[in-house]
């Protein structure tokens, strides 16, 4: 994988397309030998992982936002199925 395109494309991915790449990444720092290149390694994977943290923490504000709305409208509709 070419580290240029990777560290463009990675902005575009899922959740579960960046959890596959984090898992792979780490495969690739177990069996790699040459330290220097582990380290290398090892920031793709903190930047994957940061990608990871900020996407989960938007998902979790559209779904946050999505039921709110979604319980205000229960509690309208059941308000007006009272009166």
């Amino acid at each position: 994988m070419n580290e240029k395109l990777l560290l463009e494309d990675i902005n575009f991915m899922s959740l579960s397309e960046l959890t596959d790449l984090a898992y792979k990444i780490i495969d690739q720092l177990e069996h790699e030998e040459d330290l220097e290149k582990s380290t290398d390694i090892y920031q793709k994977l903190i930047k994957v992982n940061i990608l990871i943290e900020k996407k989960f923490q938007k998902n979790y504000k559209e779904i946050n936002e999505k039921t709110k709305l979604r319980i205000k409208e229960i509690k309208k509709n059941n308000e007006k199925k009272i009166k």
